[in-house]
Order: structure tokens, then C-alpha cells, then sequence
């Protein structure tokens, strides 16, 4: 992980314990990443943590998605490939894959992810609804962000986390 995304995460860290001292209202903040062609994005303070790659246990009968489940720390965290989760092809790991772990209240998983990209803040003026055309039963996106040069699909955590298995 580069040293500014680090920055920012302990910044935000910060900011999460203590959010009276937050001065930027109606200012999203994000983690950014690639799964595919796609950029997207989750709010920084829902990111427990960002790890390379570790082994996994694959657990039989989950979806195909599920790759298993990993112990950090000594808690056992389900894992998720958002590129088979997305109905993308599979693809090889590389030396730019990560597992980005996030938390939602008592839900924790973690998503395997191609490539970071960077942090970021985006007024919320600057995020539009999902699409409506989108299927319901399988929408994972909250809105979409529109920066100046690309636009970045900001997933719904609590979408994301549901029970896989």
C-alpha cells in the first residue's frame, strides 16, 4: 500500500473516533479501486484494513464467488472476488491484487480486489443515484461519483456484505 493512502487511512482513523471534529460536511470520502476496466469506490471509514493476498480455505457449498474464508488475527473472515461477483472473468493474481477488508457494524468481509487506485474526496453534490434501469436483486451501487477526468462507482456496503453463505 503507498505511504499517501496510509496517511489517509490513519487520518481517517482518527476522524472515526472522534467525528464532532469532522469540517468538511457534504464531503464523501473514498477508497478507490479497480476490478476489471471498472473503477470503484467505498467510504474510507468503512475500510478496516487493506492486506496483500493471503491464504485462503475454500468452504464447500458457497457460491462460486465465495473463495472461502482467511484468519487475520485470529478471526476468520469470509472471502469474496468482486470480479466473480460482478460476472467478470476470473483473472490471476498479481502483484497488484489486494484484499480489502470492511466492516459494517458486526459484518466483516473481505474482497479481493486487482488494484488500488487512490483515496479521495468528492463533494456530495457530485454523486448521482444509481441508475434505475439497474436489476434490483443484484445492485450493489450506491451512485456515481463524477470526478473530471472519469467516473467511479461508489458500492453500497451493506450490499456488499450481506450473508453469502
Amino acid at each position: 500500500m503507498s505511504e499517501k493512502l496510509q496517511e489517509v487511512l490513519k487520518s481517517q482513523q482518527k476522524q472515526k473516533d472522534t467525528p464532532e471534529e469532522s469540517k468538511d460536511a457534504g464531503v464523501v470520502q473514498l477508497v478507490c479501486f479497480m476490478v476489471g476496466d471498472e473503477e470503484f469506490g467505498v467510504p474510507i471509514l468503512s475500510i478496516q484494513e487493506i492486506i496483500k493476498p493471503i491464504e485462503c480455505t475454500r468452504v464447500p457449498s458457497t457460491p462460486s464467488y465465495v473463495l472461502g474464508v482467511f484468519n487475520l488475527r485470529g478471526s476468520v473472515i469470509p472471502l469474496i472476488d468482486l470480479r466473480q461477483k460482478f460476472k467478470l472473468p476470473k483473472q490471476k493474481t498479481s502483484d497488484d491484487t489486494r484484499f480489502i477488508v470492511i466492516r459494517n457494524e458486526n459484518q466483516v468481509s473481505g474482497f479481493v480486489i486487482d488494484r488500488l487506485t487512490e483515496a479521495i474526496r468528492i463533494n456530495e453534490d457530485r454523486i448521482d443515484p444509481a441508475p434505475e434501469n439497474m436489476n434490483e436483486n443484484d445492485n450493489h451501487i450506491y451512485g456515481v461519483g463524477k470526478r473530471e477526468d472519469r467516473i467511479i462507482s461508489i458500492l453500497k456496503i451493506d450490499s456488499l456484505l450481506k450473508r453469502t453463505f
